[in-house]
């Protein structure tokens, strides 16, 4: 976790992205961060900031991420980080932790995504043809959390857009993203669709909207950036 405030003042597109992420977690939240981007939210998080971090792999009250040489290596998230407890952490098996997550108790999951579409619908654990080691929690966590919001980069590794009018790949959920997180923006997903809220710094929404597969709506006034 960072000291102090919220992290500002991050050059790297992804870094500024989850920092900016990061500021969607109130006090109070129950919070589940998903394998890959979302994990390193945690790291963006002022120190002592009164949030409860579950991983669906048994533990709930999750400190900052640890060096090797440093972590109990007992105790990981998801992703096979190494974290820490804090006063008052719990470690329970995997059927009370998917009960936590089946009875609606997490305010908000942040999850990766390969694609996205406009009405919300998500695409996360499997691209045919490659190995998977299985959906894992995805599926349920992007049905049953309160709040959903997404973390990725806006196009692939070839410069195709992962927002789209309709999802390619098998689904994880349809319609329950609410926010996706990029290195270019962020975005709503509203009954119309796709909708432009901030610009990452150095963006523009010309940019935005041609790396994007679907309509962008824009807002009537000045965007915001981050």
């Amino acid at each position: 976790m960072s000291d102090g405030n919220f992290s500002e003042n991050v050059q790297d597109p992804r870094a500024r992205m989850v920092a900016r992420a990061a500021r969607e977690i109130a006090p109070g939240m129950v919070v589940n961060l998903g394998i890959g981007l979302p994990t390193k939210v945690i790291d963006h998080l002022p120190e002592g900031f009164p949030v409860c971090l579950h991983t669906e792999n048994g533990m709930a009250g999750i400190g900052p991420t640890l060096p090797y040489e440093a972590a109990d290596r007992n105790l990981i998230d998801a992703g096979g980080a190494y974290v820490s407890p804090l006063p008052g952490t719990s470690y329970f098996d995997s059927a009370v932790s998917f009960a936590l997550v089946r009875s609606g108790r997490l305010d908000l999951t942040m999850l990766g995504a390969f694609e996205v579409a406009e009405s919300g619908d998500l695409a996360n654990w499997k691209i045919p043809g490659k190995f998977s080691p299985g959906a894992g929690g995805a599926i349920e966590l992007a049905q049953k959390a309160r709040r959903v919001v997404v973390l990725t980069t806006h196009t692939d590794r070839k410069g195709n857009p992962k927002l789209l009018r309709q999802c390619t790949l098998p689904l994880t959920a349809r319609g329950h993203v609410a926010r996706i997180f990029t290195d270019m923006a962020v975005v709503d997903v509203t009954p119309r669709g796709f909708a432009l809220v901030e610009l990452a710094s150095g963006t523009t929404a010309k940019e935005v909207q041609e790396a994007t597969g679907a309509t962008l709506h824009l807002p009537a006034g000045d965007i915001p950036t981050f």
